[in-house]
């Protein structure tokens, strides 16, 4: 009689565990970093080698750019070492690049407001001087000064010749998407050219695709102000005629006249052709942009209901989050001054991905904070995807949840 006393004694406490976690409602945080304010973006990247992904992010209130590595799972809940790697007023964004091809990762610093400069910050040619501070060097892009208000960078073999090229967009008058290319000398910052491509409102997202397969890259965006060039569109490369700097023709996606916001590209719906997600702030929707053909002319738009559960939409990321081999949204918003609403949640599809309603699960808690770009990637190493962003909040003396990370509790 004890005995099954014990086992149902042991089976009651399993079933309290399990609807326990069930119940939880939110996913446990750890900080980064939350020494400073205005935290806007993370990238990736394995900068010291060990196989574990190191992160950047430019600062725009604090005016500082850094960089961070991985610790390693047993350290991974406490704030990482850290790096100041260049002074950048209101940077906007950071991203690596092996600006100098020496086989270390630098970082490309891209700063708007009245700053308008992109820095690189050239990275010690020695993994063990990455923390020190005083072993990275910055410099301006000359070509870069004083055109634009950047917004956003990425690298990309663009003419196919010397070291990579570096794709960047700006927002407000006169902005416009373009290319730097890379010099023979590529340490030579000064021999850097700038050619723009097409016209933007506000560059929120780049990415790097040979669109229509003609074995030259083209340029993805998502272009937030509503206008006659907004919206989710891909530039296709000239090809032959690059050299002669024409405007690359802007092939149209989803939402012009739209307010979209950070997008992302997968294969959401498992044809073999990838597809494009973005989130949409005037009307609160994610739109799913279907990929028809490989001719990437023919799309087709299905919105998504962001719930009331939440705040402004801000960005969106795809992944399996709760190991069901189907893939799932992720949706961070901006609910600074809205009492009782979640910032970051995640979202699974009922039956198709093209469902309007989804069904939405609680992240962060009832935050009212701003938060931004998603990263999905196992911090931990326990096999599932966490969930690493930052909190953009503004002043000099403000506090806010800097460099963040969720631990998926899947596991």
């Amino acid at each position: 009689m004890r005995s099954v006393i014990i086992i149902l004694s042991f089976f009651v406490t399993e079933l309290v565990c399990i609807r326990s976690k069930a119940q939880t409602p939110h996913w446990q945080r750890h900080t980064i970093d939350a020494s400073l304010s205005g935290a806007d973006g993370v990238r990736l990247a394995d900068i010291n080698r060990d196989g574990l992904q190191d992160i950047t992010t430019g600062w725009e209130e604090g005016g500082l750019t850094k960089v961070y590595l991985h610790p390693g799972y047993h350290e991974v809940e406490r704030p990482w070492p850290a790096v100041i790697v260049g002074e950048t007023p209101q940077v906007e964004d950071a991203v690596f690049v092996d600006v100098n091809q020496d086989g270390y990762l630098d970082v490309i610093s891209s700063t708007e407001g009245d700053e308008q400069m992109m820095y690189v910050s050239f990275s010690p040619a020695n993994v063990d001087k990455l923390l020190d501070s005083s072993a990275w060097r910055m410099e301006v892009i000359p070509a870069s000064a004083d055109v634009h208000r950047w917004m956003f960078a990425i690298p990309a073999q663009i003419d196919g010749q010397f070291g990579i090229d570096i794709v960047a967009g700006a927002k407000n008058n006169a902005a416009s998407i373009g290319w730097f290319q890379a010099p023979r000398n590529p340490e030579d910052l000064s021999a850097w050219a700038w050619y723009p491509v097409a016209p933007v409102t506000w560059v929120m997202s780049l990415f790097i695709r040979d669109m229509d397969r003609d074995g030259d890259l083209d340029i993805v965006t998502s272009d937030r102000k509503p206008g006659a060039v907004n919206g989710v569109k891909w530039l296709e490369n000239p090809g032959q005629k690059l050299a002669n700097n024409e405007d690359w023709m802007a092939h149209p996606m989803a939402g012009n006249g739209e307010e979209v916001m950070f997008m992302d590209m997968i294969d959401l719906d498992g044809d073999g052709l990838e597809d494009a997600i973005v989130t949409e702030r005037m009307h609160q929707k994610i739109i799913f942009i279907k990929r028809l053909d490989n001719s990437g002319l023919r799309w087709k738009n299905y919105y998504i209901d962001i719930p009331e559960m939440t705040g402004r939409a801000k960005a969106v990321k795809v992944g399996d989050i709760d190991g069901d081999g189907r893939l799932d949204l992720v949706h961070t918003t901006n609910t600074e001054g809205v009492p009782g609403k979640s910032g970051v949640i995640w979202g699974a599809y009922k039956k198709e991905v093209t469902d309007n309603e989804w069904t939405w699960h609680d992240i962060s808690g009832l935050e009212g904070y701003k938060f931004d770009r998603i990263e999905l990637i196992d911090l931990d190493g326990d096999g599932d995807l966490d969930v690493l962003t930052c909190e953009e909040n503004y002043g000099k003396n403000s506090e806010g949840l800097g460099v963040i990370w969720y631990e998926n509790p899947a596991h």
